[in-house]
């Protein structure tokens, strides 16, 4: 199955789908008061995102395990997870809020 990215005026959506009509109704039908602004199939049956485009700098700690952990403890509340990561890092608030946010997009 194919892999698209669907571009509405406040979402860009990786999904896989069986042709452009179906990704279009996937999108619409999580995000009906929004229209589809761009829709492009993927060349591949992936996504990379860069952690550098979102922020996220390399350092001692491995940035996804440590959110993914917050994300655990706080049982998907964001707001919670945030504080949860600045104090196991030190990071300000609008790094852990990068790399919540960055994991939550993910699927953690």
């Amino acid at each position: 199955m194919p892999l698209f990215e669907v571009e509405t005026q406040n979402h860009i959506i990786i999904t896989w789908a069986d042709g452009e009509t179906a990704a279009a109704e996937v999108v619409q039908s999580a995000y009906p008061e929004e229209d589809v602004i761009r829709l492009t199939k993927r060349p591949r049956d992936t996504w990379v995102i860069s952690k550098s485009a979102l922020g996220i700098e390399r350092g001692n700690l491995d940035p996804c395990n440590t959110a993914r952990d917050c994300l655990s403890k706080a049982a998907g509340d964001k707001v919670h997870a945030i504080r949860l990561y600045m104090q196991e890092t030190g990071s300000d608030l609008e790094l852990a809020r990068k790399a919540i946010e960055s994991n939550m997009v993910m699927g953690w």
